[in-house]
């Protein structure tokens, strides 16, 4: 089983163009990449052709592939109602909002009939987020940034997910070089659930005055030979994505989820992490 030759993505932002660049790569004839208007349109693609020209100068696209040709199986275009009507997978990408989600994935399903529709979602019930769409249909498909490099995709299962679903998205991981691996739908899942619990108990640390967050990082990195320490990576998932994950977890799963206010306060003042130069690092 390969992917499928017509794929959809939602959004076209730091994920959404790292999964458009993955499924090109694994061998999509068709990918269309959504965005909700013209400027967003503009910035998925060059967003796209980035993420490829990066794997181009380090000799990483498949043998007889250029960022030319496969920007040219590329199209990207506003609003769900232009996506193919047969592509055979559609993974949204958007932010998260339950809402949004619903609606954008509502309007996919009836554009695309026969599409398995998957979620981004780090942290959002799949099952809420399937609650009004053909639930067999629905899946989570939870991708780590940058989506080209990290090896993981966690699957994220309903109790109304169909089993051939589960194995054909199972299958497609594996077709992107990738392991899966499979969960049952439950408030953050695994890895969220897990990286946020560490990532939170190490800033309370820097807010204590433990330790700096350099010396915290650099603990769990030659001490638990971690490729990242915890506060080196909540600045590349973003204090904000951090911290809506955190204030939802504490509502499902109690205070130990609690977000610190330091991390409230970063966020307040704009120190998002990496994509704004400033988080618990100082980024180039």
């Amino acid at each position: 089983m390969t992917i499928p030759e017509s794929v959809g993505v939602i959004g076209g932002g730091t994920m959404g163009a790292g999964i458009a660049h993955v499924l090109l790569t694994a061998g999509a004839t068709r990918v269309a990449v959504v965005e909700s208007d013209d400027e967003r349109v503009e910035a998925a693609r060059s967003a796209v052709g980035t993420s490829l020209q990066g794997a181009a100068d380090r000799g990483k696209l498949p043998e007889g592939e250029s960022v030319e040709s496969l920007l040219e199986r590329t199209t990207f275009v506003v609003g769900a109602g232009e996506l193919p009507t047969d592509a055979g997978l559609v993974v949204e990408a958007v932010p998260e909002k339950i809402d949004l989600k619903q609606r954008i994935l509502g309007e996919v399903a009836q554009r695309c009939p026969d599409a398995v529709l998957a979620s981004n979602t780090s942290s959002l019930s799949v099952a809420a987020i399937g609650a009004e769409l053909p639930a067999d249909r629905v899946i989570g498909m939870h991708f780590f940034n940058p989506v080209p490099a990290q090896k993981l995709v966690e699957l994220i299962r309903t109790p109304q997910t169909a089993d051939s679903v589960v194995e054909q998205a199972r299958q497609w991981v594996g077709d992107l070089g990738k392991t899966p691996i499979v969960v049952d739908d439950s408030p953050g899942f695994a890895t969220s659930r897990l990286g946020l619990v560490v990532g939170l108990e190490a800033i309370r640390m820097v807010e204590e005055g433990v330790a700096t967050a350099e010396d915290i990082d650099t603990g769990m990195e030659l001490g638990y030979r971690w490729p990242m320490g915890p506060l080196k990576l909540t600045d590349v998932v973003g204090l904000d994505v951090r911290l809506a994950i955190a204030e939802h977890l504490a509502t499902e799963l109690g205070d130990r989820f609690a977000p610190p206010q330091l991390l409230r306060d970063k966020v307040e003042r704009g120190e998002l992490g990496r994509k704004s130069g400033q988080g618990f690092h100082t980024w180039e």
